[in-house]
């Protein structure tokens, strides 16, 4: 696989934004950024959309553990 180029790295960044800034603002109905998802699909290299899948999860879960908000599943709390 090449490297993607100047424009195609930009095109895929932006394409993850519009994509993430549709989760945040529908969170309760993410069913409404499927178009977006396509789009970011379609112009990301397969790797990256796994490391920005990744990424995202993490980071949503970094803002509630620094909030006080996290809460262990139950099976964790056992363990």
């Amino acid at each position: 696989m090449a490297a993607p180029s100047m424009k195609e790295r930009q095109a895929c960044w932006g394409a993850r934004d519009e994509y993430w800034k549709c989760l945040d603002e529908k969170a309760e109905d993410a069913s409404q950024c499927e178009q977006l998802r396509s789009a970011f699909e379609s112009r990301c290299p397969q790797q990256w959309i796994k490391y920005f899948d990744k990424r995202r999860d993490y980071l949503k879960f970094k803002e509630k553990f620094e909030a006080g908000q996290f809460q262990p599943s139950k099976t964790t709390a056992q363990s």
